[in-house]
């Protein structure tokens, strides 16, 4: 375990790429001198088709690979490994980013056997993400969004949404934006370790109240939940951002699967050591003996009495703070694959 903490990142080290022959480990000296490096790739598409059949959404999009918010449970970690880079310190210092996303966004609306669903954007890493200041890359593609009448759904940990309110009450007027927040804990000193370089808690309650006042549909994510750990705050995060105006709530339970395993528990030796059997027993027993879970349905349904008493919290908050609403259903009834609201005649 490293002498110093590494500060403003989740993972203490990198982990080993499974499709690489030789990993380069940083010393404990250098952890504090990695600064976050760019490079720009060149897709040839950027919306995704999800397949996965315990999903609710259609498409999704992300403008960056990789996530400076440094969150040691992230599912996309494994991600970073197909670009020949770690899944632990590299995952949040190396990143890569989709300039052309925008014209690669317009291209495909205007073909003709496109069909409009509502985008997730993100999905995978986080599109409001610190760099997102300087890039604007996600400004951009919601630009785009707004001009050819296209419904989109955002998941962020970050209050920099709100620098895109201006775009986001001309959607709203439309019912094409609905905006998940993702918040697993509001005790600030457990997201400064756990989440590093996301908004605060208070930032993020914030934000929900002025999406909600814009008449913008905003949803709350509390993922993961983390037994032992952040369990027992679902109840207090469920009421909180319900007084802010959050009009529903999910949830999802942690997974631990490839390389996400060894950065979380590096990151549990470091912070909580005293935890860190407890914490990975419990999720144990959620996971049939196992720390990760890939199973379709059976990855967000957990097992065993702990996943169920999770549930049956959720099943009670949602009664008291979230009776009778729903998450929005956004349209898709105004897009033509053009800019204007004129229908195609071939």
């Amino acid at each position: 375990m490293n002498s110093q903490i590494p500060k403003g990142q989740g993972a203490q080290r990198n982990v080993i790429n499974k499709f690489d022959r030789f990993t380069h480990e940083p010393e404990d000296f250098e952890l504090d001198l990695i600064k976050t490096q760019v490079t720009e790739v060149f897709p040839k598409s950027i919306i995704n088709i999800i397949k996965s059949p315990d999903l609710m959404m259609d498409y999704s999009m992300n403008p960056y690979q990789g996530c400076e918010h440094g969150c040691s449970y992230c599912f996309a970690r494994p991600t970073h490994e197909f670009w020949g880079y770690s899944a632990g310190v590299d995952f949040e210092r190396k990143l890569m980013v989709k300039k052309n996303a925008p014209e690669l966004l317009e291209k495909t609306f205007q073909k003709k056997s496109y069909v409009p669903k509502t985008i997730m954007l993100s999905g995978n890493t986080d599109c409001y993400q610190p760099i997102e200041r300087q890039f604007e890359i996600t400004r951009n593609l919601l630009k785009v969004c707004l001009d050819y009448r296209h419904p989109v759904s955002i998941i962020t940990k970050n209050a920099l949404v709100l620098r895109d309110i201006d775009i986001l009450e001309k959607m709203a007027e439309k019912n094409l934006i609905s905006v998940s927040l993702s918040i697993p804990t509001i005790n600030e000193d457990l997201r400064r370790v756990m989440e590093p370089r996301t908004s605060t808690a208070k930032n993020k309650l914030k934000a929900i109240e002025v999406l909600s006042s814009k008449n913008i549909p905003v949803n709350v994510m509390i993922a993961p939940v983390i037994p032992g750990l952040t369990s027992d705050e679902s109840l207090g995060i469920m009421k909180a951002v319900s007084e802010a105006g959050a009009r529903s709530c999910g949830y999802t339970l942690v997974r631990l699967n490839d390389t996400v395993e060894p950065v979380f528990i590096q990151w549990l030796e470091t912070h909580f050591p005293d935890r860190k059997d407890k914490v990975l027993n419990l999720i144990r027993s959620m996971r049939g003996g196992n720390l990760g879970e890939k199973r379709f349905f059976q990855r967000y349904q957990g097992e065993g009495n702990i996943a169920e008493m999770i549930h049956k919290t959720f099943e009670i908050g949602k009664r008291k703070f979230f009776a009778n609403q729903e998450r929005a259903s956004l349209t898709t009834e105004h897009f033509t694959g053009s800019r204007t609201q004129q229908l195609r005649l071939f």
